[in-house]
């Protein structure tokens, strides 16, 4: 198990997905995915072009070992479809948190649920991660989806475990994998 994360993301393929660094022309597509109702309400994120910025610096730095963020990205064309990572990062407990979203213009074609357990095998593989879990909205039916199809087993209900963007505490799913799932 490695004693510390890379300062910067490692691109890692999936499919038809890259997990990359954030680069400045996925600003527009962010901005746009970022105005985007689900996102909006599940994943809130800047609003401004200063914001973007400030986001994309931030994922892109690793350096501080708490998390490891990609923005999902087509392996053919480069268009950014998403963002995943592992936060809430402990290597010495040996677990993390994922979460994920995707942008309008890539739902339905299973790009979340393929970050999001390549993200997984690279903090069990690369990290040496023994158990990666995320939690989401009971109302968030295509998250559930999602992180089922990822292999992540639900654990539990927990109830109104977090208070997201439209102000109200939510029932929250939690999910995990462990790493030798």
């Amino acid at each position: 198990m490695p004693s510390v994360l890379p300062d910067r993301p490692v691109p890692v393929r999936a499919e038809e997905v890259l997990l990359r660094a954030y680069v400045p022309s996925d600003a527009a597509d962010l901005l746009e995915a970022f105005a985007d109702p689900l996102v909006r309400t599940w994943n809130p994120g800047p609003t401004d072009e200063a914001g973007v910025r400030e986001f994309m610096a931030a994922r892109n730095d690793w350096s501080e070992g708490r998390h490891a963020s990609w923005a999902i990205a087509d392996a053919g064309t480069g268009r950014l479809l998403g963002a995943v990572s592992l936060h809430q990062m402990d290597l010495e407990k040996g677990e993390s948190e994922l979460g994920y979203w995707v942008a309008p213009w890539a739902r339905g074609r299973g790009v979340a649920s393929t970050a999001a357990l390549r993200a997984a095998r690279y903090g069990f593989d690369d990290l040496g991660l023994r158990r990666v879990f995320c939690f989401h909205a009971v109302e968030n039916t295509g998250s559930c989806g999602v992180a089922r199809r990822a292999g992540f087993l639900h654990e539990g209900t927990l109830r109104q475990s977090y208070k997201y963007a439209d102000g109200r505490w939510h029932d929250e799913h939690l999910h995990a994998r462990l790493a030798g799932d």
